[in-house]
């Protein structure tokens, strides 16, 4: 049994969706605990995630014994046995994990999971799909949707912005979106400020409502 972490995040559950997010969170040097009941998963992830344990995810003894109710996060990254991952998140929660992750594969599976009070529902393939969908019908390199409607875009400028600054453009006030950052080629983004000048070959972040945004990317 590997020992309790202090803080750090529980995936339960080392799918596809499980695994990638696991492998990335440690990247950040984020301490994680990945338990699976498949061996086969485990061995392959063993010395690539700070512990990796072998268990049933759905019993609650196990998943006390492996302090899973005092980790900081823990996501269920059980996702097509509805039944498992159900049981699972609800261990999670009756062992006093608050901040829980669970995905879901279906809009039924979401509403569950909701009802019985996990915080954080997600559906990876349902939001990639909306996201691509975004970035399809416009000019964006990529796209961030918030629940009320807001929109981050990563997208170049459109020709009329190009060689002169955006104080004297008004960018807001005629498209309803505001450039809050933008990157040169070769360089690192940093903030934009009324004196910056667009160039051609730049990238810039646009944020604003969703509709205004979409149609602020099309005019590249």
């Amino acid at each position: 049994m590997a020992r309790k972490l202090n803080n750090g995040v529980a995936v339960l559950g080392l799918g596809r969706f499980g695994r990638s997010l696991a492998l990335e969170l440690v990247s950040d040097d984020i301490e994680v605990l990945g338990v699976d009941s498949d061996a086969r998963t485990v061995q392959s992830l063993a010395g690539r995630l700070t512990h990796v344990v072998q268990a049933d995810t759905t019993d609650e003894e196990a998943m006390r014994q492996l302090g899973i109710g005092e980790l900081d996060i823990v996501v269920v990254g059980v996702g097509n046995d509805l039944e498992s991952s159900i049981l699972t998140a609800s261990v999670a929660l009756n062992l006093g994990a608050r901040n829980v992750w669970a995905k879901a594969i279906s809009s039924a599976h979401a509403r569950i999971l909701t009802q019985i009070g996990v915080p954080h529902v997600v559906r990876p393939e349902h939001d990639m799909g909306r996201r691509v969908a975004h970035l399809v019908r416009g000019g964006m390199v990529d796209y961030i949707e918030f629940d009320d409607g807001y929109a981050f875009a990563k997208t170049t400028p459109p020709p009329g912005l190009l060689n002169r600054s955006l104080a004297g453009y008004g960018v807001r006030q005629q498209f309803g979106v505001t450039i809050v950052g933008l990157k040169r080629d070769g360089g690192e983004f940093s903030y934009a400020t009324p004196q910056t000048v667009l160039r051609t070959g730049d990238h810039i972040i646009v944020s604003g409502p969703r509709r205004q945004v979409e149609a602020f990317s099309r005019l590249t």
